[in-house]
């Protein structure tokens, strides 16, 4: 090993011909005018390996502008690399990122940065279509709101001949002035507590964030109100206007409903600490149904929370672009 770096250093051939292969392979990796594939037949290897170590020798040998502008480039490609070997682009990516943290003190950063801003993008893009968005809440709302009405309905005509359940319609579609007060403390309790619960868990803020780029992406800001108030009438006449009644208009009966409406908001990227969420806020909006008596009360402040959060959520998206 002496040897040959004695050699290499003086660019003179070695007395002993067993050398001289390694000291010409050596001598092209530093040498830019030396072709090692031309010059040794050691060099004229083939796989992703020998590819690897010449993409490494490249890049420690690059100005750092041009290193950054290497790393910027293959983070914006890295989607594509992956498409069409995937096996290589990992293997690459990471050589050059630890090479990156190795060689230059900001250079790494910069990988993993870029390379966070594109996955980022990636996601920003990944919402529904706008017409399948809205098609798809105009069905469920008018499902829901049929399966309320029927429901409803049916518990008033069994609760009248004498059937064991509680009659729903003690929850009427009667407002009253003092229930505006109901839906204010409604509305800012459960916005304030969304916003609390976004800077400081961040499970619920991944879900929540995953929920809203599925169905508000694409959507045009009259669009919020559509699926702000279909949910929010549809949901509150099936929840707190047909099942909770015939349970009783009490704390347990709810819970219990509060529960259900949770489990159900499982799903489209939404995890245990959405449904947590929710069943907190169909609990709010049931203490606000007994309290009114009045199914009014929990639609309006359902449809509102709705509006606030979509609203909210969309500043936040145009602030940080």
């Amino acid at each position: 090993m002496t040897l040959a770096m004695s050699a290499l250093a003086c660019h003179r051939p070695l007395p002993f011909k067993i050398f001289r292969p390694f000291a010409c392979c050596m001598r092209g990796l530093v040498n830019r005018d030396v072709q090692p594939a031309h010059c040794c037949p050691l060099m004229k290897c083939r796989g992703w390996k020998r590819k690897l170590r010449t993409s490494v020798a490249t890049w420690k040998h690059m100005r750092p502008d041009r290193r950054n502008e290497a790393v910027a480039f293959a983070a914006k490609n890295t989607k594509r690399k992956r498409r069409s070997s995937p096996n290589e682009s990992k293997d690459l990516l990471l050589v050059v990122s630890e090479e990156a943290a190795s060689g230059s003190g900001g250079s790494a950063g910069t990988s993993l940065e870029t390379n966070g801003e594109d996955v980022a993008t990636d996601d920003e893009v990944s919402g529904a279509p706008r017409s399948a968005v809205l098609q798809a809440c105009a069905l469920t709302s008018g499902l829901l709101l049929a399966g309320g009405l029927l429901l409803r309905e049916a518990s008033h005509l069994a609760s009248i001949n004498g059937w064991p359940i509680a009659d729903p319609t003690d929850v009427s579609f009667s407002f009253e002035t003092w229930h505006l007060e109901l839906v204010a403390g409604l509305v800012i309790v459960i916005s304030s507590a969304r916003y609390i619960l976004l800077q400081t868990w961040p499970d619920f803020r991944d879900s929540s964030e995953s929920a809203n780029r599925q169905i508000l992406a694409s959507l045009e800001p009259l669009d919020y109100i559509v699926v702000a108030c279909l949910p929010g009438i549809s949901e509150e006449l099936l929840f707190r206007g047909a099942m909770m009644p015939t349970l009783g208009l009490n704390w347990i009966s709810a819970l219990i409903i509060g529960t259900v409406f949770g489990v159900l908001h499982l799903g489209n990227g939404r995890k245990y600490s959405f449904a947590i969420w929710a069943t907190f806020v169909g609990f709010a909006y049931g203490m606000g149904t007994i309290a009114s008596s009045s199914i009014v009360v929990p639609i309006a402040s359902h449809s509102i929370n709705n509006i606030i959060g979509g609203l909210l959520w969309r500043l936040t998206k145009n602030s940080q672009k």
